[in-house]
């Protein structure tokens, strides 16, 4: 028992309290321990102020993005045959000859003839040498009203799909694609469907 306790009789202090207490330590150091934890006062601490620095923004330099090189030049020097006076544009397709074989030749000789056409009209161009040339470029040099085009088919020019040997208007030329004039040759059907679109013009 604590010889501090005021009544120290057992059975006196049952009639005060019914329940059984324990004491586990010294009361008066868990007293002054809590006293003094109560009663401190705050030591301040120092609190180092941390000074943002601004770092200078860095700017990604970009590589310069080369532009594509277009693949075909912008402008062609045409060589041609005739002398253009109607605006008329001939186009035959033939890496070996000027213009065709003699007998391609004779043919287109034929069928200018048929629509009353002198060298002077028209201008007759071999398009194998200017292969990467589309149709904007033609137009350009020759501002044609009228392409007959012999083996050099509307989708090599940059144009839309069109039926051979028939008579076909974009945006207010006539154009007609047909065979090359060595294969036309040989072909009497191509040819006289071709004649007949030929005849309609005049």
């Amino acid at each position: 028992m604590n010889s501090n306790q005021l009544i120290t009789n057992a059975e006196a202090l049952r009639l005060f309290f019914n329940d059984d207490v324990y004491l586990t330590g010294d009361l008066t150091a868990l007293e002054n321990t809590a006293i003094q934890e109560s009663t401190a006062t705050p030591i301040p601490v120092a609190v180092e102020k941390v000074q943002t620095i601004k770092q200078p923004e860095t700017v990604a330099t970009l590589p310069k993005v080369e532009e594509p090189v277009a693949a075909y030049p912008t402008s062609f020097d045409f060589k041609y045959l005739g002398k253009n006076e109607k605006s008329i544009l001939i186009l035959v397709n033939d890496s070996q000859n000027p213009v065709s074989t003699p007998q391609g030749t004779e043919l287109l000789r034929k069928l200018v003839l048929s629509i009353n056409l002198k060298n002077a009209d028209f201008a007759l161009l071999n398009y194998s040498a200017y292969t990467n040339a589309k149709f904007e470029h033609l137009y350009s040099f020759f501002a044609c009203k009228l392409v007959i085009s012999f083996g050099v088919p509307p989708l090599t020019l940059g144009l839309g799909e069109q039926l051979r040997h028939q008579l076909h208007v974009v945006n207010d030329i006539k154009m007609i694609f047909t065979h090359n004039l060595h294969d036309l040759e040989t072909d009497l059907s191509a040819k006289k469907a071709l004649w007949g679109t030929l005849k309609n013009l005049s």
